[in-house]
């Protein structure tokens, strides 16, 4: 899609002046086209092609199964649809822990299959090897502290995390260190609102939180989800702004009542 020269780009540097000026950052999931398209034209700063596409675009239970090639073709059926939001996406499960090789590869496919502007993955000091490599070919990185939901085996748990001092000290060590590293911006997910606040205050990078309170400098929530199209996820941070769900099964079951009653299509909707 041809870029609009009035429409001004959200780049790294714009999210940076933003948090400058104490302006609030927003940011949703996309995954496909259509959606896409009406998230940026509403003005959505980031778009972020989540590994979350495992659970609500294919049903999966985790966001484990979710491959390297799959989140690559959700990449590039979002940067299709955008004109001005950042395009973030998020390295899956297997295309990075470990081997710093592996992640710059999986990386480099990302931005020259999808078109993506940036990636995002999961984890502290145990994947800052990765992330140099990463920063090193000048691929911008999104870091993710807090709830970390490749690990979910880990954990056993998607409860709130870092409500411990140990814990939460090591994750104020993890959100300096990715700063350090290079990282432009750091997801907070499920983490005590007063810790994600301090690590706010504490960064000059920006911080945006889901399920990390309001002292935080933007929020993400998955777009499903604060749409209603989701019914059996609620979670004491999501905020519902639609029922999707019932709207778009009330519209079928009319649908369904019109073509059977021989009321669609009627004599001017037909050639």
């Amino acid at each position: 899609m041809s870029v609009n020269k009035d429409i001004k780009r959200v780049t790294t540097h714009v999210l940076q002046e933003m948090k400058s000026r104490g302006e609030r950052i927003t940011m949703l999931t996309a995954y496909d086209f259509s959606m896409a398209r009406i998230l940026d034209e509403a003005g959505v700063d980031i778009l972020l092609v989540g590994d979350s596409a495992s659970n609500v675009m294919a049903g999966h239970e985790t966001t484990l199964p979710i491959t390297l090639d799959q989140m690559i073709y959700h990449g590039a059926s979002v940067v299709r649809a955008v004109r001005r939001a950042l395009i973030v996406v998020d390295l899956p499960f297997g295309s990075y822990q470990g081997n710093s090789r592996t992640a710059l590869d999986s990386t480099i496919r990302i931005m020259k299959e999808a078109g993506a502007h940036a990636v995002k993955l999961e984890g502290g000091a145990e994947v800052q090897e990765s992330i140099k490599r990463i920063l090193s070919a000048g691929v911008p990185v999104m870091g993710h502290l807090g709830l970390t939901p490749q690990s979910i085996y880990k954990f056993g748990t998607y409860t709130v995390r870092a409500k411990e001092e140990a814990e939460a000290q090591k994750l104020l060590e993890d959100a300096e260190l990715l700063q350090e590293l290079g990282c432009f911006a750091i997801v907070l997910e499920k983490i005590p609102a007063k810790l994600a606040k301090k690590v706010a205050e504490k960064l000059w990078i920006p911080v945006i939180g889901i399920g990390a309170g309001g002292g935080v400098d933007g929020q993400v929530l998955v777009t499903h989800d604060m749409l209603g199209i989701t019914k059996d996820f609620q979670p004491r941070f999501l905020r519902r702004y639609l029922d999707l769900f019932d709207a778009i099964k009330g519209a079928v079951n009319q649908y369904i009542e019109d073509v059977r009653s021989r009321d669609f299509p009627s004599s001017k909707e037909q050639y």
